[in-house]
């Protein structure tokens, strides 16, 4: 009786520490020239119809992909009002915001989130009248007031107000000193990384992801990080100074090395690397993807997302 308890006590550990904790949903997969494949992915809660939207390059195409697919419940105007509660945005080039300026008139009220340089470019560049008109509560007169800005301090938790997550932003170098960002988020003890556009600390001279490495290694060792969600945008064969602040398969080994140097070879077989902004030049995804599996020495879980389908995280 007893070593039948203790089988089932080591089985409801090993059950908790692979439940469910995140449902991503893509609302866009590709990191340019398909403007309605664009880098948007939503995140929520396990059988949860509320979500944050990780970057917002295409919205609408999106959202109806995945009602097809029936990753999302509801018409398209329920989806975007309703469920979407919120929107971190990386950084200010258009294949990572296009959809939420676009589809801001329909939109309802919503928070913004992100790193300061990022918002003073939605501030000065895309909510004013001369490109669309001021949406937010801030910036040039008239303002509209449906979008409320909040700004991520490196490294300092806030909750997204509208849902469970809260969010703990970190600064990339995408060719330095262009600043993107990498969003941390929580959902009770779990968490979830995505990074937006970012090239590697050796080509880009800059310590960024070492810095956030060693800030999520604690999280990882102790499993309650285990799915990452960062860019590969060309294959093997693009050369460094062509890489305009980007990551190739060779490169993301080269930083999930770095980072295995910080938690142990154990702590990283079998974790969740979720692929995106892959370039969709010519057969530049299938290259990317092979050659990812193909050279896979850390023997991580890659993940390749599709539009509209959903993935399930622990």
């Amino acid at each position: 009786m007893k070593k039948i308890t203790l089988s089932l006590f080591a089985f409801l550990i090993h059950f908790a520490c692979q439940a469910q904790n995140f449902d991503l949903i893509p609302l866009g997969i590709y990191g340019g020239e398909e403007e309605d494949n664009l880098s948007a992915y939503l995140v929520g809660g396990p059988k949860d119809n509320t979500f944050l939207c990780l970057d917002a390059g295409t919205i609408n195409t999106g959202i109806r992909k995945a009602i097809q697919l029936k990753s999302l419940n509801g018409s398209t105007e329920t989806v975007l009002k309703d469920q979407i509660k919120g929107y971190f945005i990386s950084h200010g080039h258009l294949d990572h915001l296009s959809g939420l300026i676009i589809n801001s008139p329909a939109d309802s009220k919503k928070d913004i989130f992100g790193i300061a340089p990022v918002l003073q470019i939605l501030q000065n560049h895309y909510f004013i009248t001369d490109t669309w008109i001021n949406f937010a509560d801030q910036g040039q007169k008239p303002m509209l007031g449906k979008y409320h800005y909040n700004e991520l301090q490196e490294g300092i938790e806030v909750p997204t107000q509208k849902t469970s997550f809260f969010l703990t932003g970190y600064e990339l170098s995408h060719v330095n000193p262009y600043k993107s960002s990498a969003a941390l988020v929580r959902n009770g003890e779990h968490y979830l990384l995505y990074l937006g556009d970012t090239g590697a600390d050796r080509v880009e001279k800059s310590d960024k992801l070492n810095t956030l490495w060693n800030n999520v290694a604690p999280l990882i060792k102790k499993r309650q990080l285990n799915t990452i969600l960062i860019e590969v945008s060309f294959p093997n064969s693009q050369p460094e100074n062509l890489l305009f602040g980007h990551l190739t398969p060779n490169l993301l080994t080269e930083e999930l090395s770095k980072l295995k140097e910080k938690i142990g070879q154990k702590n990283l077989e079998n974790f969740n690397i979720v692929v995106t902004h892959r370039k969709p030049t010519g057969d530049n995804p299938e290259i990317i993807k092979n050659e990812l599996l193909e050279n896979n020495p850390l023997k991580v879980n890659y993940i390749f997302p599709e539009q509209g389908k959903k993935i399930s995280l622990p």
